[in-house]
Protein backbone atom coordinates (compact mmCIF):
# COMPACT_ATOMS: atom_id res chain seq x y z
CA UNK A 1 0.00 0.00 0.00
CA UNK A 2 1.37 3.44 -0.92
CA UNK A 3 2.66 5.60 1.97
CA UNK A 4 0.07 8.34 1.42
CA UNK A 5 -2.75 5.78 1.59
CA UNK A 6 -1.27 4.28 4.75
CA UNK A 7 -1.19 7.75 6.29
CA UNK A 8 -4.85 8.43 5.50
CA UNK A 9 -5.79 5.02 6.86
CA UNK A 10 -3.88 5.69 10.07
CA UNK A 11 -5.46 9.14 10.44
CA UNK A 12 -8.96 7.68 10.05
CA UNK A 13 -8.32 4.80 12.43
CA UNK A 14 -7.04 7.22 15.06
CA UNK A 15 -10.54 8.70 14.96
CA UNK A 16 -12.02 5.25 15.59
CA UNK A 17 -13.03 4.52 12.00
CA UNK A 18 -12.00 1.02 10.98
CA UNK A 19 -11.16 1.32 7.31
CA UNK A 20 -9.53 -0.59 4.47
CA UNK A 21 -7.49 0.15 1.36
CA UNK A 22 -10.40 1.06 -1.01
CA UNK A 23 -11.89 3.55 1.48
CA UNK A 24 -8.53 5.11 2.36
CA UNK A 25 -7.58 5.38 -1.32
CA UNK A 26 -10.87 7.05 -2.27
CA UNK A 27 -10.56 9.55 0.58
CA UNK A 28 -6.95 10.33 -0.31
CA UNK A 29 -7.73 10.91 -3.98
CA UNK A 30 -10.72 13.11 -3.14
CA UNK A 31 -8.49 15.33 -0.99
CA UNK A 32 -5.52 15.29 -3.36
CA UNK A 33 -7.53 15.97 -6.53
CA UNK A 34 -10.06 18.31 -4.94
CA UNK A 35 -12.98 16.32 -6.33
CA UNK A 36 -16.25 15.49 -4.54
CA UNK A 37 -16.51 11.93 -3.24
CA UNK A 38 -19.83 10.13 -3.75
CA UNK A 39 -20.24 7.34 -1.19
CA UNK A 40 -23.03 4.84 -1.77
CA UNK A 41 -24.05 1.79 0.20
CA UNK A 42 -26.68 0.25 2.43
CA UNK A 43 -28.00 2.17 5.41
CA UNK A 44 -25.84 1.94 8.50
CA UNK A 45 -22.55 0.93 6.87
CA UNK A 46 -20.64 4.09 7.80
CA UNK A 47 -21.07 6.41 4.80
CA UNK A 48 -21.73 9.55 6.83
CA UNK A 49 -18.89 8.66 9.18
CA UNK A 50 -16.43 9.03 6.30
CA UNK A 51 -17.06 12.79 6.23
CA UNK A 52 -17.12 13.14 10.01
CA UNK A 53 -13.86 11.26 10.43
CA UNK A 54 -12.22 13.17 7.56
CA UNK A 55 -13.10 16.50 9.22
CA UNK A 56 -11.76 15.30 12.57
CA UNK A 57 -8.58 13.88 11.00
CA UNK A 58 -7.89 17.14 9.14
CA UNK A 59 -8.94 19.26 12.14
CA UNK A 60 -11.34 21.26 9.99
CA UNK A 61 -15.04 22.12 10.44
CA UNK A 62 -17.75 19.75 9.23
CA UNK A 63 -20.67 21.45 7.48
CA UNK A 64 -23.64 19.14 6.92
CA UNK A 65 -26.47 19.52 4.45
CA UNK A 66 -29.14 16.92 5.21
CA UNK A 67 -31.19 16.30 2.09
CA UNK A 68 -34.88 15.43 2.17
CA UNK A 69 -37.83 15.26 -0.18
CA UNK A 70 -38.75 18.77 -1.27
CA UNK A 71 -35.52 20.48 -0.24
CA UNK A 72 -34.90 23.62 -2.28
CA UNK A 73 -32.16 26.15 -2.91
CA UNK A 74 -33.32 28.42 -0.09
CA UNK A 75 -32.88 25.65 2.50
CA UNK A 76 -29.47 24.70 1.13
CA UNK A 77 -27.98 28.07 0.17
CA UNK A 78 -29.35 31.16 1.89
CA UNK A 79 -32.44 33.02 3.07
CA UNK A 80 -33.03 36.55 4.17
CA UNK A 81 -33.72 37.13 7.85
CA UNK A 82 -37.10 38.76 7.31
CA UNK A 83 -37.84 39.24 11.01
CA UNK A 84 -34.56 41.06 11.53
CA UNK A 85 -35.11 43.14 8.40
CA UNK A 86 -38.58 44.17 9.57
CA UNK A 87 -37.29 45.09 13.01
CA UNK A 88 -34.55 47.21 11.46
CA UNK A 89 -37.07 49.02 9.28
CA UNK A 90 -39.28 49.79 12.26
CA UNK A 91 -36.40 51.03 14.39
CA UNK A 92 -35.17 53.32 11.62
CA UNK A 93 -38.56 54.75 10.63
CA UNK A 94 -37.71 58.12 12.16
CA UNK A 95 -34.51 58.45 10.17
CA UNK A 96 -34.64 60.27 6.86
CA UNK A 97 -33.09 57.99 4.24
CA UNK A 98 -33.95 57.17 0.67
CA UNK A 99 -35.57 53.89 -0.32
CA UNK A 100 -32.36 52.83 -2.05
CA UNK A 101 -30.37 53.43 1.14
CA UNK A 102 -32.84 51.43 3.21
CA UNK A 103 -32.78 48.57 0.73
CA UNK A 104 -28.98 48.48 0.62
CA UNK A 105 -28.97 48.23 4.42
CA UNK A 106 -31.50 45.43 4.85
CA UNK A 107 -30.23 43.41 1.88
CA UNK A 108 -26.68 43.19 3.18
CA UNK A 109 -24.62 40.34 4.65
CA UNK A 110 -25.75 41.32 8.15
CA UNK A 111 -29.29 40.17 7.30
CA UNK A 112 -28.32 37.02 5.41
CA UNK A 113 -28.99 33.59 6.86
CA UNK A 114 -26.29 31.34 5.49
CA UNK A 115 -27.34 27.76 4.89
CA UNK A 116 -24.82 24.89 4.55
CA UNK A 117 -23.76 25.44 0.92
CA UNK A 118 -23.10 29.14 1.42
CA UNK A 119 -21.39 28.44 4.76
CA UNK A 120 -19.00 26.08 2.95
CA UNK A 121 -18.28 28.70 0.27
CA UNK A 122 -17.67 31.58 2.71
CA UNK A 123 -15.81 29.53 5.30
CA UNK A 124 -12.17 30.32 6.00
CA UNK A 125 -9.88 27.39 5.32
CA UNK A 126 -11.20 24.17 3.78
CA UNK A 127 -14.13 22.67 5.65
CA UNK A 128 -15.61 19.27 4.89
CA UNK A 129 -19.01 19.70 3.25
CA UNK A 130 -21.21 16.66 3.83
CA UNK A 131 -24.22 16.42 1.50
CA UNK A 132 -26.06 13.60 3.22
CA UNK A 133 -28.57 11.32 1.49
CA UNK A 134 -28.54 13.26 -1.75
CA UNK A 135 -30.79 10.59 -3.29
CA UNK A 136 -33.68 11.85 -1.14
CA UNK A 137 -33.74 15.16 -3.01
CA UNK A 138 -35.40 15.56 -6.41
CA UNK A 139 -33.76 15.92 -9.82
CA UNK A 140 -34.27 19.69 -9.89
CA UNK A 141 -32.32 20.15 -6.68
CA UNK A 142 -29.65 17.77 -7.94
CA UNK A 143 -29.18 19.98 -11.01
CA UNK A 144 -28.85 23.05 -8.77
CA UNK A 145 -26.34 21.20 -6.61
CA UNK A 146 -24.31 20.22 -9.65
CA UNK A 147 -24.06 23.88 -10.68
CA UNK A 148 -22.78 24.90 -7.24
CA UNK A 149 -20.26 22.06 -7.11
CA UNK A 150 -18.90 22.95 -10.54
CA UNK A 151 -17.36 26.29 -9.55
CA UNK A 152 -18.19 26.94 -5.87
CA UNK A 153 -19.54 30.40 -6.41
CA UNK A 154 -22.97 31.81 -5.72
CA UNK A 155 -24.65 34.92 -7.08
CA UNK A 156 -26.95 36.74 -4.69
CA UNK A 157 -28.79 39.42 -6.69
CA UNK A 158 -28.75 42.00 -3.89
CA UNK A 159 -25.08 41.46 -3.02
CA UNK A 160 -23.27 40.04 -6.04
CA UNK A 161 -21.19 36.95 -6.68
CA UNK A 162 -19.47 35.25 -3.76
CA UNK A 163 -16.52 33.00 -4.57
CA UNK A 164 -15.06 30.32 -2.32
CA UNK A 165 -11.66 31.35 -0.97
CA UNK A 166 -10.69 27.67 -0.98
CA UNK A 167 -12.74 24.79 -2.29
CA UNK A 168 -14.15 22.68 0.52
CA UNK A 169 -13.68 18.94 0.68
CA UNK A 170 -17.02 17.47 -0.42
CA UNK A 171 -18.54 14.11 0.52
CA UNK A 172 -21.96 13.10 -0.83
CA UNK A 173 -23.78 10.04 0.48
CA UNK A 174 -26.59 8.03 -1.10
CA UNK A 175 -28.64 5.01 -0.01
CA UNK A 176 -29.64 4.47 -3.66
CA UNK A 177 -33.34 5.11 -3.04
CA UNK A 178 -33.27 6.52 -6.59
CA UNK A 179 -30.72 6.70 -9.39
CA UNK A 180 -28.57 9.80 -9.42
CA UNK A 181 -27.87 11.56 -12.71
CA UNK A 182 -24.87 10.64 -14.84
CA UNK A 183 -23.77 14.29 -14.69
CA UNK A 184 -23.48 14.19 -10.90
CA UNK A 185 -21.72 10.83 -10.95
CA UNK A 186 -19.18 12.07 -13.50
CA UNK A 187 -18.44 15.08 -11.31
CA UNK A 188 -17.46 12.84 -8.39
CA UNK A 189 -15.08 10.11 -7.42
CA UNK A 190 -17.05 7.03 -6.41
CA UNK A 191 -16.92 4.72 -3.38
CA UNK A 192 -19.21 1.81 -2.60
CA UNK A 193 -19.31 0.66 1.03
CA UNK A 194 -20.94 -2.73 1.50
CA UNK A 195 -21.56 -4.73 4.64
CA UNK A 196 -18.23 -5.51 6.31
CA UNK A 197 -16.47 -8.85 6.27
CA UNK A 198 -16.39 -10.83 9.50
CA UNK A 199 -12.86 -9.71 10.37
CA UNK A 200 -13.65 -6.05 9.69
CA UNK A 201 -16.91 -6.16 11.64
CA UNK A 202 -15.11 -7.72 14.59
CA UNK A 203 -12.51 -4.93 14.48
CA UNK A 204 -15.30 -2.34 14.39
CA UNK A 205 -17.04 -3.88 17.41
CA UNK A 206 -13.80 -3.97 19.39
CA UNK A 207 -13.00 -0.36 18.48
CA UNK A 208 -16.46 1.12 19.09
CA UNK A 209 -17.53 -0.96 22.11
CA UNK A 210 -14.29 -1.29 24.08
CA UNK A 211 -16.04 -2.69 27.16
CA UNK A 212 -17.16 -5.82 25.32
CA UNK A 213 -15.50 -9.16 26.04
CA UNK A 214 -13.59 -10.99 23.32
CA UNK A 215 -15.96 -13.97 23.20
CA UNK A 216 -19.07 -11.80 23.04
CA UNK A 217 -17.53 -9.51 20.40
CA UNK A 218 -16.78 -12.47 18.15
CA UNK A 219 -20.23 -14.01 18.64
CA UNK A 220 -21.92 -10.69 17.85
CA UNK A 221 -19.93 -10.29 14.64
CA UNK A 222 -20.52 -13.90 13.52
CA UNK A 223 -24.22 -13.77 14.35
CA UNK A 224 -24.76 -10.52 12.44
CA UNK A 225 -23.06 -11.99 9.39
CA UNK A 226 -25.55 -14.89 9.58
CA UNK A 227 -28.53 -12.58 10.06
CA UNK A 228 -27.70 -10.73 6.84
CA UNK A 229 -27.93 -14.01 4.94
CA UNK A 230 -31.62 -14.37 5.86
CA UNK A 231 -34.42 -13.14 3.60
CA UNK A 232 -35.03 -9.81 5.30
CA UNK A 233 -36.86 -6.64 4.34
CA UNK A 234 -34.05 -4.53 5.83
CA UNK A 235 -30.71 -6.10 6.51
CA UNK A 236 -29.02 -4.57 9.56
CA UNK A 237 -25.93 -2.46 9.03
CA UNK A 238 -22.86 -1.92 11.14
CA UNK A 239 -24.69 0.74 13.14
CA UNK A 240 -27.19 -1.89 14.30
CA UNK A 241 -24.36 -4.27 15.15
CA UNK A 242 -22.88 -1.63 17.42
CA UNK A 243 -26.25 -0.84 19.00
CA UNK A 244 -26.74 -4.52 19.79
CA UNK A 245 -23.21 -4.97 21.12
CA UNK A 246 -23.63 -1.96 23.42
CA UNK A 247 -27.00 -3.30 24.60
CA UNK A 248 -25.50 -6.70 25.43
CA UNK A 249 -22.73 -5.03 27.42
CA UNK A 250 -25.35 -2.98 29.28
CA UNK A 251 -27.17 -6.25 30.11
CA UNK A 252 -23.88 -7.71 31.42
CA UNK A 253 -23.98 -10.56 28.90
CA UNK A 254 -20.80 -12.50 28.29
CA UNK A 255 -22.17 -14.78 25.55
CA UNK A 256 -25.14 -15.06 23.21
CA UNK A 257 -27.98 -17.48 23.91
CA UNK A 258 -31.49 -17.88 22.51
CA UNK A 259 -33.17 -15.99 25.32
CA UNK A 260 -31.05 -12.88 24.98
CA UNK A 261 -31.41 -12.87 21.20
CA UNK A 262 -35.20 -12.94 21.47
CA UNK A 263 -35.17 -10.19 24.11
CA UNK A 264 -32.91 -7.84 22.15
CA UNK A 265 -33.91 -8.43 18.52
CA UNK A 266 -35.27 -4.89 18.37
CA UNK A 267 -31.72 -3.54 18.62
CA UNK A 268 -30.84 -4.75 15.13
CA UNK A 269 -34.06 -5.63 13.27
CA UNK A 270 -36.58 -2.85 12.64
CA UNK A 271 -39.31 -4.62 10.66
CA UNK A 272 -41.97 -6.93 12.10
CA UNK A 273 -41.57 -9.37 9.22
CA UNK A 274 -37.83 -9.57 9.93
CA UNK A 275 -38.53 -10.35 13.58
CA UNK A 276 -40.70 -13.25 12.45
CA UNK A 277 -38.01 -14.48 10.05
CA UNK A 278 -35.40 -14.58 12.80
CA UNK A 279 -37.83 -16.15 15.28
CA UNK A 280 -38.45 -18.94 12.78
CA UNK A 281 -34.71 -19.63 12.63
CA UNK A 282 -34.52 -19.77 16.41
CA UNK A 283 -37.63 -21.99 16.64
CA UNK A 284 -35.96 -24.39 14.20
CA UNK A 285 -32.94 -24.66 16.52
CA UNK A 286 -30.50 -22.90 14.17
CA UNK A 287 -28.87 -20.57 16.70
CA UNK A 288 -25.76 -22.73 17.00
CA UNK A 289 -25.32 -22.69 13.23
CA UNK A 290 -25.73 -18.90 13.17
CA UNK A 291 -22.93 -18.59 15.73
CA UNK A 292 -20.54 -20.68 13.63
CA UNK A 293 -18.24 -18.67 11.34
Amino acid sequence: MRPEIVRIRELMERQGYVTDAPVATAVYLATALGKPLLVEGHAGVGKTEVAKVLAAALDTPLIRLQCYEGIDAAAALYEWNYAKQLLHIRLSDHESRSIDQRESEIFSRAFLLERPLLQAITSEGRPVLLIDEVDRSDEEFEAFLLEVLSDFQVTIPEIGTIHARERPYVVLTSNRSRDLSDALRRRCLYLWIGHPSLDKELRIVRAKVPAIGERLAREVAVFMQSVRELELAKRPGTAETLDWAAALVALHADAIDEEIVRETTGCFLKEESDHRALAAELDAGRLAAMLSP
